[in-house]
């Protein structure tokens, strides 16, 4: 059968559980696996005798079996294997004096130890990698890789024991044992090893374009099953030739393999065995010639072939570089097409702007310069025959309301309707409320249509009646505007508030329903920095409203120790006052209830989880024992109770809301809390979004080391909105000098959202920030960094454009249109579009 990209590993691989544990790594087809990149490389391991090792320092050497034993473990199950290794053939070429060190392996398997001792056999010769300890005084290597190799280079086979040898010679499997290797994320059920090893069997098997040949059995001859596996490396590289089945092979236990901080030995070639002619056949380039010659980049398949099996970490960082631009000239030509095509579409020409001039002389205030100057860039969109296609980011209190409502009204002075569709409820009823005073301030006779899923049937009929009716007017909706039962023949504006909190075939529904394609607005106060919205909006025109209106003042955030009791005490006692002034206070918590795991807290906080290894292994192989487990976090249930039995709240009413709460719930206790019967209100997250209390003046975030830096600033916006002082204290159990305590610094340090968002980005990573969960799809950027990569994706964007411009159809480009398509299936596209 003939092997391509889309091959299932199922059809390569006969280890059952091997596929089972790849496929939970979402690695199905041969092209999962080649994208299934290391996240990073180890430096060559050095050639020493093992009088020149060094303790806890990787080393390889050559050397015979003198002595073999396998003894039980009495005081637990299982067996002790302990091979005598002489290295003194080795170490007289470096010039040393040779020695005998020990090799010893553990095991409860018996049948694993009579294999390993049949390969280990008294003057067996053998190629030794690990990492040297100490054991009664004299060196020993504890579970080491170990290639047999033959006595002389004309024997194939060991008289006696029947055994095949994992490589030709010593310097091929010294050649093998010291080159870089890639480390993988892995888990429990598979290690990086593993991972590695089956996706050098998918480049094998491309490379044959054959799988017949993949994985040869003990009965196959020698020199096949030698071929077939060499290049695989630990004691599962010689599984093809051992007479044990797979399930046992896999449970084997892993060699140690340390990060290796020495030079590549001197006189060892690192070229690689899979043939690269051979592989690029079954691998097509992607990238246009002409792009890949004038940047000095890889072909695809030797760009697979360094990352996965390099011959030096400066081959494997070519790599690197080579896939991060294929991404992102993928992603750049898939937002450009998607721009173009956009243009190609018809909409509601909106040209009438008396209404909307009218609204704006209304205002009690003037407009900001950002304002202003958003509103003028909309009305020249919405003017032409094609959608606008516009995202408006503004710091929370900026004034995107003032610029939605003048761009709807843009649309229905010119006899149209425009819908604003919020995320929740209750933030769609205060939108409503607001809309509909501004327009009867203006003098406006134009109807505000509110329709929501928690409407009584009959009103929520009559509601969707005056929206099918077409009639020019203004809808506010919930996600309501995306069901089958919302029609708005004259629809000409849509305008998404806090796009990362819908799906993208919702919008795509509400877009589509028409003959025409309505315009388009897109609000979020989640900031994103311009480098991210460059190539993650791309094809969105962008607009920043970075001016506060004037009144608001500078909100005063703190981070206080959780463990610092008196502070603590003193700003318990601070809102107590505030309280007493009339004013108002948030508490946040992560999670609803005690019960909930931090997992289930996750689904609402956009929790930041510190690496606990903080060498960021991630190579399965495990972590320091020290690494203490965070503690659970705070839940609304059980910090409520602690704060009504403090003193500094005698007498004072607590409310609690959170996602949980139904729609009749919600509306009462914000109800409460504004008017100040409930002054205190400990919520999950659930208040993020849209939340417009103008007495609110402190905000309490418990765990605010746990919370992404963007979520922080959004929460923290939801104070000071009446004009007053306002204090944003964030409760931190952050160990000092930890990555979380330097997050809180920069949000203490700054009311910059874009600067906030750039610092988030960094920390947390492109998926974090701009929410790709909610965003309707997975992140399909697995190499390029937004940030970093600024540069990069600059360029690339740029010579998409030449490309497009050449051939806009990509006709002659067939690899890039399939991957570009590919992209655009996977939703990555809408991500950009959204």
């Amino acid at each position: 059968m003939t092997v391509s990209l889309t091959t299932p590993l199922a059809k390569l691989l006969t280890n059952r559980r091997r596929i089972s544990a790849l496929k939970g790594l979402g690695v199905v087809t041969c092209a999962d696996a080649l994208t299934y990149y290391p996240f990073r490389v180890t430096d060559p391991v050095p050639l020493r005798a093992v009088r020149e090792g060094r303790i806890g320092e990787p080393m390889a050497f050559a050397g015979v079996v003198r002595d073999v034993r396998v003894m039980p473990m009495n005081a637990r199950r299982g067996y002790r294997l302990q091979a005598m290794v002489d290295d003194s053939a080795f170490a007289a070429e470096r010039r040393v004096a040779g020695t005998v060190t020990a090799l010893v392996f553990f095991s409860y398997k018996q049948q694993y130890v009579n294999w390993l001792s049949a390969r280990l056999h008294t003057g067996a010769s053998v190629v030794v990698c690990g990492t040297p300890s100490e054991y009664d005084g004299m060196p020993q290597f504890t579970h080491p890789e170990v290639l047999t190799v033959p006595a002389s280079p004309s024997a194939t086979q060991e008289p006696g024991h029947g055994q095949r040898f994992d490589a030709d010679s010593i310097d091929d499997a010294l050649r093998r044992v010291c080159r870089p290797r890639p480390v993988y994320h892995a888990n429990s059920r598979i290690s990086s090893e593993h991972i590695h090893d089956s996706i050098v069997t998918v480049l094998r098997a491309l490379a044959a374009g054959d799988d017949d040949n993949v994985e040869p059995s003990a009965a196959q001859s020698g020199k096949a099953a030698q071929s077939t596996q060499s290049g695989s490396r630990g004691t599962t590289s010689t599984a093809a030739t051992s007479p044990e089945p797979a399930e046992l092979q896999e449970s084997a236990p892993s060699p140690s393999r340390a990060s290796c901080l020495s030079p590549a030995p001197d006189g060892i070639e690192t070229s690689p065995k899979i043939p690269t002619a051979a592989l690029r056949r079954a691998i097509p380039d992607i990238l246009p010639e002409s792009v890949r010659e004038a940047c000095g980049l890889m072909h695809r398949a030797e760009a697979f072939l360094a990352i996965h099996e390099p011959d030096s970490v400066d081959s494997f960082r070519q790599a690197l570089h080579t896939l991060r631009y294929e991404e992102a000239f993928i992603s750049q030509t898939a937002v450009l097409q998607e721009r173009e095509q956009a243009r190609k579409a018809e909409t509601f020409p909106c040209t009438d702007g008396g209404m909307r001039e009218t609204f704006i002389d209304s205002l009690p205030f003037t407009l900001t310069g950002g304002q202003a100057s958003v509103i003028d860039d909309i009305v020249q969109d919405m003017g032409r025959d094609y959608p606008m296609q516009r995202l408006l980011q503004g710091e929370v209190g900026s004034g995107k309301t003032v610029v939605a409502l003048a761009a709807m009204l843009q649309a229905v002075g010119s006899g149209y309707q425009a819908v604003l569709v919020a995320p929740t409820q209750v933030l769609a009823e205060q939108h409503a409320e607001t809309v509909g005073g501004m327009v009867s301030k203006a003098g406006l006779a134009i109807p505000v249509t509110l329709i929501t899923g928690g409407m009584k049937l009959a009103a929520r009929r009559k509601a969707l009646a005056v929206a099918a009716s077409g009639v020019p007017g203004i809808i506010i909706a919930t996600h309501a505007a995306f069901s089958r039962t919302f029609q708005a023949p004259n629809l000409a504006l849509a305008v998404i508030d806090e796009q990362h909190r819908f799906g993208v075939e919702q919008r795509e529904t509400l877009l589509q329903r028409g003959e025409k394609i309505p315009h388009l607005l897109v609000m979020t106060a989640t900031p994103i920095p311009r480098t991210a919205a460059m190539t993650w909006f791309g094809s969105l025109d962008l607009s920043w409203l970075t001016e506060l209106p004037g009144g608001r003042k500078p909100i005063r955030t703190f981070v206080i120790p959780e463990a610092d009791g008196p502070t603590m005490a003193n700003m318990f006692r601070h809102i107590r006052r505030r309280i007493d002034a009339g004013e108002r206070a948030y508490i946040v918590c992560a999670r609803i209830d005690e019960d909930e795991s931090d997992d289930q807290a996750g689904q609402d906080a956009e929790l930041f989880e510190e690496p606990d290894d903080a060498s960021g292994s991630g190579d399965g192989s495990g972590g320091s024992s020290s690494v203490q487990p965070k503690p659970p976090l705070h839940a609304v249930s059980e910090i409520a109770a602690r704060l009504e039995a403090l003193p500094q709240f005698q007498g004072v009413r607590f409310a609690t809301l959170t996602g949980r709460d139904d729609d009749a719930t919600k509306q009462q206790v914000m109800a409460g809390f504004a008017a100040g019967i409930t002054p205190i209100l400990v919520a999950t997250t659930v208040i993020e979004v849209g939340v417009d209390v103008p007495q609110a003046s402190c905000i309490v975030i418990f765990d605010a080391d746990r919370f992404g830096l963007s979520q922080l600033h959004q929460l923290r916006g939801r104070v000071g909105r009446g004009g007053t002082d306002s204090w944003a204290f964030l409760v931190s159990r952050a160990e000092p000098g930890s990555i979380a305590e330097q997050r809180l610094a920069v949000i203490q340090g700054s009311l910059d959202g874009a600067e906030i968002a750039q610092a988030d980005l960094e920390l947390r990573g492109a998926g974090d920030v701009l929410g790709d969960a909610q965003s309707g799809g997975k992140s399909g950027l697995k190499l390029l960094r937004v940030v970093k990569d600024a540069k990069m994706i600059a360029d690339a964007r740029a010579r998409a454009e030449q490309v497009l411009a050449a051939d806009p159809g990509l006709e002659h480009e067939v690899q890039l249109a399939g991957a570009v398509l590919d992209f655009t299936r996977g939703n990555e596209s809408h991500l950009i579009s959204s």
